[in-house]
């Protein structure tokens, strides 16, 4: 085994949930190269990892919109032509959809899936020459590292997930990230993290249940830190940042530049978004509020070298004193 092709193409979270594979190959097959084929938008990921050699990105969503465009085409054609110019010993497309299928297809070498039975899109398992049957009733990283497991002939791991991040690498070449002009805040002291905003609103945390939690950090001499990605998400740090004292607003980062700030802060609070993963994965203690959404499945699964908490569910929003409870536990 020398080369290896993982097709993991979105979202962020889905991501980050297939890094601790990286680490299972490598237990097994110590010098193998391994490659992996990202959305552009979340290349920032397998590129943060120090053991992924080439990272290959695609931007299917951006092509759908723009089918008949020259320039479409000619990105397809400059993706196929990069993707083919290896030959793999295995590909196997963790993602499970028809579009990360159609991907796998266009590489050169034995391509392993799950099969119809364990496949979200079953038309996607037509499209490997190996399927295996992972149920879907266990945490999403453990699927992951169970497919990859089985197309690779060992046993699926029970240990916990190493995300191989290296936050000690981020910490070091992102000191200025946190103290520079480019940020226009001073960070140095102990924060909190609040990733405050998500996909769906039925998703969110109350407003002001963000102020009151803010305001108790403050107690504690504790600061809390707002990204945001999207006008809406910066109307509401600005929203709780005027009422919390002790509080600050992050200029937009990328992802890099973000996941440098989440390396230092001593612990994050989040909501059901990727970044909560992200901070999990750069051994960050975390909790994780759930509103609408059930956790079992795809919620925050710590690794070896840090905590997490999931709370809530579906139609079930912890309250401030949960949050500060658990907070207090992993600290």
């Amino acid at each position: 085994m020398q080369r290896i092709l993982l097709i993991k193409t979105s979202s962020l979270g889905d991501v980050i949930h297939n890094c601790p594979v990286i680490a299972d190959i490598r237990a097994h097959f110590p010098n193998v190269e391994i490659d992996w084929v990202v959305e552009d938008a979340f290349a920032d990921i397998p590129r943060l990892h120090p053991q992924v050699k080439n990272v290959f990105t695609v931007a299917m969503r951006r092509w759908r919109k723009a089918l008949f465009s020259p320039k479409t085409w000619q990105e397809v054609s400059e993706f196929k032509n990069l993707i083919q110019q290896n030959q793999y010993d295995a590909i196997i497309d963790c993602q499970g959809l028809l579009k990360s299928a159609l991907i796998t297809k266009q590489a050169r070498g034995v391509k392993h899936g799950y099969d119809k039975n364990s496949i979200r899109e079953p038309l996607a398992s037509w499209f490997y020459d190996k399927t295996y049957n992972i149920s879907y009733q266990q945490h999403a990283v453990t699927r992951n590292r169970a497919l990859v497991a089985m197309s690779l002939g060992y046993a699926p791991p029970t240990n916990a997930p190493d995300y191989g991040i290296s936050s000690k690498t981020l910490k070091n070449n992102t000191s200025n990230i946190a103290s520079g002009s480019r940020m226009g805040i001073g960070l140095q002291s102990i924060y909190i993290i609040a990733f405050h905003g998500t996909s769906r609103d039925s998703k969110l945390w109350p407003a002001s249940h963000w102020v009151e939690l803010g305001k108790q950090l403050a107690k504690q001499n504790l600061s809390l830190v707002l990204p945001w990605a999207s006008d809406a998400e910066q109307v509401r740090a600005q929203a709780i940042h005027a009422q919390v004292p002790n509080s600050e607003i992050l200029p937009q980062l990328n992802i890099h530049e973000l996941a440098g700030v989440i390396a230092n802060a001593k612990a994050a609070i989040g909501v059901d978004t990727g970044l909560s993963h992200l901070a999990v994965a750069l051994n960050i203690p975390t909790v994780a509020i759930y509103t609408d959404t059930n956790p079992a499945l795809t919620g925050l699964l710590a690794g070896a070298h840090t905590e997490a908490i999931n709370l809530g569910g579906v139609a079930k929003t912890p309250n401030i004193s949960e949050v500060l409870t658990s907070l207090k536990k992993i600290l």
